[in-house]
């Protein structure tokens, strides 16, 4: 779809980003590792030790993202146990407030995702978050996970964008990293993608502490364009 707006597109990532990454902690490292003990009669620390090379051998794969995959790998029902725990779905401090903004003031929204279709749906559905975006796209549907510059190629084709112009935010360096690769200019980061960890303090791109603090940079740079 032709971006027709004046204003460019601002693309989020979902989990770490927009939504509290808390919420997938407690899912991977706290209540996945009790299940595969029940079902599997192990020690829970023969379960976090087993599970943690499974995550070291797929991370950043499309592997990595996929209940489908995961579900297969552990013997244990990863979809139905997210679901299960929805309520603990919760978005990061600001996010509605940024959203609103940025549409009042003629943004394109795009969500870009790594996580599978299945978990995109539940958890959009479950915030009554969809009517926000633009354009919503899973690396499952693309078929590359963002870290690589294959998504953003495939994602240029389906919906082209101005990498120069475009404005990209993630948590997760390694995507930024990708994204950059592909020529995106516009790259944040967030400080506190989880609210039970402390604030990051070191990142290689500039980090968002409040996600309201993004208008202050695209007011400036529609300042600067006007006046180039």
């Amino acid at each position: 779809m032709p971006n027709c707006s004046e204003k460019p597109p601002v693309i989020f990532d979902m989990d770490g980003t927009l939504l509290d990454l808390a919420y997938d902690d407690f899912i991977w490292n706290d209540l996945l590792p009790v299940r595969y003990a029940e079902v599997h009669g192990c020690s829970l620390e023969q379960s976090r030790n087993t599970l943690y090379a499974f995550y070291q051998e797929h991370n950043h794969t499309l592997n990595w993202y996929s209940s489908r995959f995961w579900t297969a790998k552990v013997g244990v029902d990863v979809l139905a146990m997210q679901v299960e725990h929805k309520s603990r779905v919760a978005l990061r401090p600001q996010a509605l407030e940024l959203l609103e903004q940025l549409k009042a003031n003629g943004h394109p929204i795009w969500l870009a995702t790594n996580a599978d279709c299945a978990g995109l749906s539940f958890k959009l559905e479950h915030l009554q978050l969809k009517d926000y975006f633009d354009v919503i796209v899973s690396s499952e549907t693309i078929g590359h996970a963002k870290e690589f510059v294959e998504f953003w190629q495939a994602l240029q084709e389906i919906h082209p964008f101005d990498p120069e112009q475009v404005y990209f935010i993630d948590d997760t360096e390694k995507v930024l990293n990708g994204a950059k690769a592909y020529g995106i200019q516009n790259l944040f980061s967030i400080q506190q993608p989880s609210s039970n960890k402390a604030p990051r303090q070191t990142c290689n791109y500039p980090m968002l502490d409040q996600l309201t603090d993004l208008m202050a940079h695209l007011n400036q740079a529609e300042v600067t364009k006007q006046y180039a």
